[in-house]
């Protein structure tokens, strides 16, 4: 807690031209036990009894460590740190640990809001203010953010040199005027206490018959005459059991008794099944063989007997060889008498073939 001499002691510092930097929690002043908005409010800033949380998960599980990725209010920032995005609120991601909301008004500026996946949705969380007498002041709502366990999270150091260029040298950041007058910034409001408002009771007449102005207890308007499911007669009904000298037993399951009998069981008897017969052996053909022209299956026969040829070959080797060849080449050929004769008697029925051939020109 600051005493009045403490103050204008921090004023009379800002008004020679010093830097002040404040840094609070969640909770704000009441939380950190401190009356420091007193001076703030000098300035247009005011730090929020509230905190920050991110709305969904993503990559911190604690929902109070909220990571924001598009808090740039003021497009001057996104010129200071040197980054071309479409979207200058996405310039920095920083890590915002337990953190509360300000409320900034002129002749402040706010820096920095808690985007749009946390909660409260765009406030300003971090906001700047210069005097006339060129003294600066800095809020920011999350004094965890530059701690040993958060100042290497995300870009927290890119936004403590930020915060450090504004309290040294403002000069060195132009801050968007546009941005400043106008930010975008959404109005503050907090989610209503359920527990209180259900101890309200309001009710809603609407086309009633009735003139409800004479009726000074709204209670007796409701009916307590509907349809309900209760246990307040069940001591009476018990008592009826006694008076009418009834077995009191609990409920049984009551057998079914069917009026239409099920039509008689039979053996559900399936046709065996037999193996089927094997495919028919057929035989086989080479169809390269069978669909090749004759030049180019005597090619074949040749290229056949050339690479069986041995070094050393007798003359009775050499004599089966060549009648081998005779007789293929007869076969493609489709020569007379292939299947009888040798294969001189081949050779002499194409000489005469040829030799009548010549005859008949």
């Amino acid at each position: 807690m600051f005493s009045e001499g403490e103050f204008d002691a921090i004023k009379k510092f800002m008004e020679s031209g010093g830097s002040v930097f404040v840094m609070l929690s969640e909770g704000g002043e009441k939380s950190s036990k401190t009356n420091v908005n007193f001076l703030l409010e000098e300035f247009g800033i005011m730090i929020n009894n509230d905190c920050v949380v991110r709305t969904h998960y993503y990559k911190y599980f604690l929902p109070k460590e909220c990571l924001i990725v598009n808090g740039v209010v003021n497009r001057g920032i996104c010129q200071f740190v040197n980054k071309n995005v479409e979207d200058a609120s996405q310039a920095i991601q920083f890590l915002y640990p337990f953190g509360a909301t300000l409320n900034v008004a002129k002749p402040a500026v706010a820096i920095l809001s808690s985007g749009s996946a946390a909660y409260p949705q765009n406030r300003p969380v971090c906001a700047f203010c210069k005097t006339y007498s060129q003294g600066k002041l800095v809020a920011l709502g999350s004094g965890h953010m530059f701690s040993d366990k958060y100042i290497d999270k995300e870009e927290n150091e890119l936004v403590r040199r930020i915060i450090f260029a504004l309290l040294s040298s403002p000069d060195s950041i132009q801050l968007h005027q546009i941005d400043a007058e106008d930010p975008d910034i959404l109005d503050y409001e907090m989610v209503p206490d359920m527990c209180m408002m259900s101890e309200r009771v309001q009710t809603c007449l609407q086309e009633t018959a009735e003139d409800t102005n004479f009726i000074h207890d709204y209670t007796q308007l409701f009916s307590d005459n509907f349809y309900s499911v209760h246990l307040k007669h069940v001591a009476s009904i018990l008592d009826a059991y006694k008076e009418l000298n009834i077995k009191h037993e609990p409920l049984k399951l009551i057998p079914p008794q069917f009026q239409i009998p099920f039509p008689p069981l039979q053996v559900a008897v399936f046709p065996p099944s037999f193996r089927d017969l094997n495919p028919p052996c057929l035989e086989l053909y080479d169809l390269e063989e069978a669909f090749s022209s004759e030049r180019s299956r005597l090619a074949q026969l040749a290229n056949k007997c050339l690479s069986s040829k041995k070094i050393d070959k007798t003359h009775e080797e050499e004599v089966t060889d060549l009648e081998y060849f005779i007789k293929e080449s007869a076969k493609i050929l489709d020569v007379e008498n292939v299947n009888s004769g040798s294969a001189q008697s081949i050779l002499h029925s194409i000489t005469l073939q040829i030799a009548e051939f010549k005859k008949n020109p």
